[in-house]
């Protein structure tokens, strides 16, 4: 029982650090999906699909490479590395087959962009997410 204890107290700054990087991916209003695959995110993400299922286009949104919040949310919810999506990227804009996201500069930034463009998703830090901002215009897309 001790040892639990120990473990315990060692433990607990490790959760709160990865509670505070928590990432919600988020939409805007005008989609109409609930929740969406993992894969079906990475292609988004990826700059391969292009369209909503109800043929809405998507706009998406991120932080530049480096971002805290950009590596988290490439980690957690992609559950892949930034560098590939910046591969994934680059050969589209190279080869002339696609483009890349749309870049912000800051989370305020990502917030209002979100929700002043029909079709938009990115990501915000969850604490960012729950503060006395209004939410007419965002909603979670949940992940399964």
């Amino acid at each position: 029982m001790k040892r639990f204890l120990i473990l315990v107290i060692l433990l607990y700054p490790f959760s709160l650090l990865s509670e505070t990087n928590a990432q919600e991916l988020v939409v805007h209003t005008s989609v109409t999906q609930q929740e969406i695959s993992r894969n079906t995110l990475r292609a988004i993400f990826g700059m391969r699909l292009r369209k909503w299922p109800d043929g809405q286009v998507i706009k998406v949104f991120v932080l530049k490479d480096d971002a805290p919040h950009h590596i988290e949310f490439s980690k957690s919810i992609l559950h892949i590395f930034p560098y590939q999506l910046r591969r994934a990227w680059d050969r589209q804009v190279y080869s002339g087959t696609g483009q890349s996201p749309n870049k912000v500069k800051s989370i305020e930034e990502m917030w209002e962009k979100l929700s002043k463009t029909p079709g938009a998703i990115g990501y915000l830090p969850i604490e960012q997410n729950n503060e006395n901002k209004p939410r007419t215009h965002l909603k979670v897309l949940h992940v399964r």
